[in-house]
């Protein structure tokens, strides 16, 4: 929020950790998401945390700070079309109760277009296993 009391948009590394630390929390308990997450992460949190400070950091505010390859740790999750939606119903609910204006619009049109192109690529994956390594 601002000094008037309306929401801000995304614009410093501070918003960037409101917003995973508030996505997170509700990953975390989830019905649909948390197992898939805590199966995966198990007590890395910390760690997982800091990597999406980064990923999203870079993706926002241009900072470079994220170096990896977002989609390598997803290709084996067991998730379906519904886990996306669900995620995304996540982030979009986190992004407007915490911001708004063009970077919150942004946010949540990244979101929805990664959570598009990993469905789309482990859908790939899945029909043609063989291609897995290359």
């Amino acid at each position: 929020m601002n000094p008037e009391g309306q929401q801000a948009d995304i614009s410093t590394p501070a918003d960037i950790r409101t917003l995973v630390d508030a996505f997170y929390a509700k990953v975390r308990i989830d019905p649909l998401l948390g197992g898939i997450f805590h199966g995966v992460i198990r007590d890395r949190w910390p760690e997982h945390l800091e990597k999406m400070y980064r990923f999203w950091g870079t993706v926002l505010l241009g900072e470079q700070s994220y170096q990896g390859a977002p989609f390598r740790p997803h290709k084996e999750m067991p998730v379906q079309q519904a886990h996306f939606d669900r995620w995304l119903d996540l982030f979009h609910a986190t992004v407007d109760a915490h911001f708004k204006g063009p970077m919150a619009d942004l946010a949540k049109a990244n979101g929805e277009r990664m959570a598009a192109m990993f469905m789309e690529r482990i859908t790939f994956f899945r029909e043609h296993p063989e291609r897995w390594m290359q």
